[in-house]
């Protein structure tokens, strides 16, 4: 009849079956050491692409390592868990990991992976020209290895443009004290710094800038032949720049023109850059 409460009977069942149920579950949840090597690292991927912390998924690897030593799947987890550190932005210990898979497995397919990741981890770390520059340094060494040691591999060409964007970052960093300097009219330490980009970092999308920067300085320190030479090399290279523009017309002001004059260190760059003579 409906409103009637049920028997005593009845709720005993009921609680007798949640209970059983309950027992159940835990009964069907086996501890991870019962798993198979494989089972484990799938339970790892699995976090890994569905979970919200990668984190989650290195006690996986980890476990995978630690329980079956020397097998191909402590291989696999051993790579995995330096690519779940550096997704989860932990930088050295990625490098760890990769660096223990390179002391372990240097001769495996995997190993130019590993050494990318590890100049990756550097690579990942740079985000402005504000800040200290040995990351940069150790991305571009690292990209260098991957290149010169796995210039077949398919990290090689990654490595290349990521080579040059972290090259272009370290003439950067010259050219923002090197501004610095010169805002300030602290001449001689401005030409150091932009002298520096036009010597060592030619092949940057800063060179253009950096000759006419060096042209004001020369201009302000009254040394017509570096400013003149100056301008003549960023007009043969970069003549359709503004930079030039701007150069052009600041020596027009002064009554010179761009041509190489003089024997300065700029005389050298004006013959390899200009006529090709780099001999």
């Amino acid at each position: 009849m409906s409103g009637t409460k049920p028997g005593a009977g009845f709720l005993k069942a009921m609680i007798l079956v949640v209970l059983v149920a309950g027992c159940g579950g835990r009964m069907q949840k086996e501890p991870i050491e019962a798993k198979t090597a494989e089972e484990i690292f799938k339970l790892g991927e699995l976090e890994l692409e569905t979970g919200k912390r990668p984190k989650d998924a290195l006690v996986y690897f980890q476990e995978v390592e630690r329980l079956y030593p020397y097998t191909e799947y402590a291989k696999r987890a051993l790579i995995m868990q330096a690519f779940t550190h550096h997704k989860a932005k932990e930088y050295p210990e990625a490098r760890d990991a990769a660096q223990r898979f390179l002391d372990f497995y240097p001769g495996d397919e995997d190993a130019p992976y590993a050494l990318y990741l590890m100049a990756l981890s550097y690579y990942d770390q740079i985000d402005d020209v504000g800040r200290d520059q040995g990351i940069t340094f150790q991305a571009l060494v690292g990209m260098r290895d991957v290149i010169e040691q796995y210039p077949d591999s398919e990290y090689a060409r990654s490595a290349m443009l990521k080579f040059d964007l972290a090259f272009d970052q370290l003439a950067a960093k010259e050219m923002e004290v090197g501004r610095y300097y010169l805002k300030r009219r602290h001449y001689t330490a401005a030409l150091n710094r932009f002298r520096v980009v036009v010597e060592d970092f030619q092949t940057t999308t800063h060179t253009a800038e950096a000759l006419h920067r060096l042209v004001e300085c020369y201009v302000a320190l009254g040394l017509n032949d570096e400013a003149q030479t100056a301008a003549a090399i960023l007009g043969y290279n970069y003549q359709s720049s503004p930079f030039y523009d701007d150069t052009y017309r600041l020596l027009k002001g002064k009554g010179l023109s761009p041509e190489a004059k003089g024997e300065s260190w700029l005389r050298k760059i004006y013959r390899q850059m200009v006529k090709g003579e780099w001999l």
